[in-house]
């Protein structure tokens, strides 16, 4: 599998790596949830820009103004998303919205890689992603369903598809358990497509039934996961401590494998 280098961060080798959401909605907030990282087990800050912008809508000047305060106050790399309404997010965005800011993100210099909705409205996802890699960003293609989990071999095929008709270099799915059998699902999907893929897949299994899903995926090939420290963006994330806790006894128990 290749490892991708996003800052100093190798993603796809070792035990799971630790995204940590940035949720505030003011730039105060902001930097501050950016500067008590450094006091915690977060390999990556992921900054949720829909929740900084709220449901009065996107402005690019106050995003990129925020943007380059909060690399001032982050001591880990930064992954930019934003997530449109159609997969959860908060903020709305016209397509070309979407698109114009993912560029201003990628140009500003301040990312080190950014979230692309893989099968975002407009199917525009491949040209963004393109846009991105000719500034030297790499990329999370995502996916998210919120109210069911889709068959295995469904799963499989949208992250392979993130892979090799969008050109993406990291491929993530989360997805909403209804039944335990549909976490065993995600866990599966998970296998299959990190031994059929060459770039490291990111999955999760959403809520309380698939918490378990954000701690093995060392045993299943998920190469990160996701842990709160002031709010959580998605149901089921634990609280960054406890999860760094758990991810380093599996990893002890797994010999570092």
């Amino acid at each position: 599998m290749n490892i991708v280098h996003i800052g100093r961060l190798a993603v796809g080798r070792g035990r799971p790596c630790i995204i940590v959401p940035l949720t505030s909605s003011d730039l105060s907030g902001l930097c501050e949830e950016a500067e008590r990282l450094s006091s915690l087990p977060a390999d990556m800050a992921e900054w949720r820009v829909d929740m900084f912008c709220g449901s009065s809508g996107v402005d690019e000047a106050a995003v990129l103004e925020a943007l380059f305060a909060l690399r001032q106050a982050l001591t880990v790399p930064l992954l930019a998303t934003f997530r449109t309404t159609d997969e959860g997010g908060c903020c709305p965005v016209s397509d070309e919205g979407y698109a114009s800011l993912c560029a201003k993100l990628c140009e500003s210099g301040q990312i080190d890689a950014l979230d692309v909705e893989a099968f975002f409205r407009s199917g525009r996802s491949k040209e963004i992603i393109a846009r991105a890699h000719a500034c030297g960003i790499p990329v999370v293609a995502s996916n998210h369903d919120f109210s069911a989990t889709p068959p295995r071999e469904e799963m499989v095929r949208r992250l392979l598809f993130m892979q090799d008709e969008l050109g993406a270099d990291i491929l993530k799915i989360a997805v909403m358990p209804q039944s335990r059998a549909d976490v065993l699902s995600l866990l599966a999907a998970t296998e299959e497509a990190s031994r059929r893929a060459h770039q490291p897949v990111v999955t999760m299994s959403m809520g309380p039934l698939g918490v378990v899903s954000r701690v093995c995926g060392q045993s299943f090939g998920s190469a990160a996961t996701f842990g709160s420290a002031k709010s959580a963006s998605a149901p089921g994330q634990m609280d960054v401590s406890s999860l760094d806790c758990v991810l380093r006894a599996l990893d002890e128990a797994c010999g570092g494998a």
